[in-house]
């Protein structure tokens, strides 16, 4: 039987740059949108609006079963969250996960923004501190992926970067990491092999050299890392009811270093604090 290489050629890895900067820029658009009264169905609108207007495709909807353009996720719910009726409110940590198809390749990222509450600023800031360990987990991973020698290395990084952060400086609460969702690879199809683990683990996993991309994409909770499935057979939320907050961005490995396919400027602001300088795909 017939099995694709999961490393790319450079063509390949040019042909992913597109589809990635159309998924930036429906995530920007989101972004701007989040806010008190606006539905989670509005946001899902919004981002498949600027897909097809940029001549692309949800790969969302290319999955079985599923029929919109992004996951929205609210306080709780951590991933896979069903857009709809519920209306956004003052406080609330929001999740959008989205990804463009694009002549055939793919593009998969995720941002967590945490919805001002001038009446409730401490809960705010708890879920804010929430969102920037997570966010900066994910982009302690993609900076490993200029050094790591396998997979394994970057799983390794995710999870230091957490447990260095300690308990919250703001609440005191400890983090816990989704195990049974992770980072995988993304090409052809929005999820390939090999898949990414949030943590250390014994295999060291796939090598890490030119033509490897991967969605690095930590799910991270403000307590445990135990997990349901809710009756809408997607939703995924945290047992004890902690908050859960998701990042994501597609990186490809090349010849001349790593590119964040689905970051403007390839990455350059997420990874200057860990001396990493992306470079772009020749």
């Amino acid at each position: 039987m017939f099995r694709r290489s999961i490393y790319k050629n450079p063509a390949q890895l040019r042909a992913m740059v597109e589809p990635g900067l159309i998924t930036a820029e429906a995530l920007a658009g989101v972004r701007a949108l989040i806010r008190p009264g606006v539905t989670t169905a509005e946001i899902d609108a919004e981002a498949s609006r600027i897909i097809v207007a940029r001549g692309a495709e949800s790969n969302f909807t290319l999955v079985r079963g599923y029929h919109h353009t992004t996951c929205i996720s609210v306080n709780e719910q951590v991933v896979h969250g069903i857009p709809g009726a519920r209306v956004i409110e003052p406080g609330d940590i929001v999740s959008v996960d989205c990804g463009a198809q694009f002549k055939g390749w793919n593009g998969d990222s995720a941002i967590t923004v945490v919805v001002p509450d001038p009446e409730r600023p401490e809960l705010v800031a708890r879920r804010e501190e929430l969102s920037r360990v997570t966010e900066g987990s994910m982009w302690a991973g993609i900076a490993s992926f200029a050094t790591a020698r396998h997979l394994g290395d970057v799983g390794a990084a995710i999870q230091g970067y957490i447990e260095a952060q300690g308990p919250s400086a703001v609440s005191g609460e400890t983090y816990g990491i989704l195990r049974e969702y992770v980072g995988h690879g993304i090409g052809r199809k929005m999820h390939e092999a090999p898949s990414l683990f949030n943590y250390r683990t014994p295999d060291p996993g796939a090598d890490v050299r030119p033509g490897l991309v991967m969605a690095v994409e930590p799910m991270v909770t403000a307590g445990g890392e135990e997990t349901f499935i809710e009756d809408d057979d997607w939703t995924v939320s945290t047992i004890d009811g902690s908050d859960g907050s998701h990042w994501e961005h597609s990186v490809a490995v090349h010849e001349g270093g790593i590119w964040v396919l689905t970051a403007p400027d390839g990455g350059a602001a997420g990874l200057a604090p860990f001396g990493v300088t992306p470079t772009p795909i020749a």
